[in-house]
């Protein structure tokens, strides 16, 4: 199968019953043809560290992404370490993806909510460690550190990703990550905009806009799957959207906001303890869906492998350069991607390199 650098997929989708899984999910994904697999970050079985080593060893050919983890829960040179040794490991395969977290659980953790400025700071001082770089007194947004330095540094570039969703965001990709990921369930519209953001803010900051890889990340789930699944990967997943940051996403697609507030006001989401998508049973799944328009699900891809296939070949004509099919594992993607390979263009994407900041 050649090897689809334009197309990606999360390891470990979900709330996975054993971290193990993640071995077959990547052997399977790397012979389906996936180009990148993202390692996403939950504070249990799914450590980022952890398991984008274990993605490290059982790939040959795919590049890794963390997608994402939070630059304030580790020190800056265990970070910088990690994504060095990775790295080494991948030959060049890996790239470190950093998002803004959840404010209400860094404030819960005793963590200062991630600002655009601590952020771009970081980034900065990954770029000095990464290339031999030992930083004496640094005092700025990312923090106060009297010394930084890593041993045997070789200046070699590491690609950095950006999960961006707000316009500080896009805009602090646009002008100093390598690849931006957008977030699940933006309109068209939405996406056309904020793409062509982040393009701009490279060319404002003297950059190649060309040089900055915007990823759609694209629920993707198929027919074929049982209802119940899809349901949960579906609506559930949007509902913990809402639970969580409800008004960014409503106010990023320009949804009317007086939904949200309908949303959050039923006495079931009200009274209802944790994530959706992983908690509540088919029959409340049933129940939310009377609370949730159906045009807000809509930006996805569904229905047979060749519907869902001219629904991921859309993110490419509203200007992504790669499409994460999100929600699913390589072996529910499988008559998917498989359709998608069988009709790929020839040479379209042969550019694109494996590592997904690249």
């Amino acid at each position: 199968m050649a090897q689809m650098n334009e197309l990606g997929f999360f390891t470990l989708a979900g709330a996975p019953e054993s971290a193990r899984e993640l071995v077959d999910e990547v052997r399977q994904g790397e012979e389906m043809g996936f180009g990148s697999v993202f390692v996403s970050e939950r504070l249990n079985i799914k450590e980022a560290a952890t398991l984008s080593g274990a993605v490290g060893v059982t790939s040959e050919r795919m590049g890794v992404a963390t997608g994402a983890t939070n630059h304030h829960t580790r020190h800056p040179v265990v970070t910088a370490a990690f994504a060095m040794t990775m790295h080494s490991l991948t030959g060049g395969r890996f790239c470190l993806g950093l998002g803004r977290g959840v404010a209400l659980l860094s404030k819960a953790f005793g963590l200062d909510p991630v600002t655009t400025a601590q952020v771009e700071d970081f980034v900065g001082l990954m770029r000095r460690l990464w290339a031999g770089e030992s930083i004496l007194g640094h005092d700025g947004p990312a923090g106060s550190y009297p010394y930084l330095s890593l041993r045997g540094a070789t200046s070699e570039h590491i690609p950095m990703a950006w999960m961006a969703f707000g316009p500080n965001s896009l805009a602090l990709g646009g002008r100093c990550f390598d690849a931006v990921v957008l977030h699940t369930f933006f309109t068209d519209e939405t996406t056309e905009r904020v793409v062509a953001a982040v393009k701009r803010s490279a060319e404002e900051a003297g950059r190649d806009p060309n040089a900055v890889r915007v990823w759609s990340c694209f629920a993707t789930l198929g027919d074929h799957l049982p209802e119940d699944l899809r349901l949960k990967k579906s609506l559930g997943r949007m509902a913990t959207y809402l639970q969580g940051y409800g008004e960014l996403l409503v106010r990023t697609n320009n949804w009317d906001m007086a939904v949200l507030e309908r949303f959050r006001a039923d006495p079931f989401i009200a009274g209802f303890s944790g994530a959706i998508d992983q908690l509540a049973t088919t029959e409340q799944l049933e129940h939310v869906a009377a609370l949730i328009p159906e045009e807000w699900l809509a930006p996805a891809a569904s229905g047979s492998p060749a519907q869902c296939v001219e629904k991921i070949r859309g993110q490419f004509d509203l200007g992504c350069d790669g499409v994460i099919l999100h929600g699913a594992s390589p072996d529910q993607l499988r008559p998917i991607v498989d359709e998608y390979a069988r009709t790929r263009p020839a040479g379209t994407f042969d550019h694109l390199a494996a590592n997904p900041g690249a």
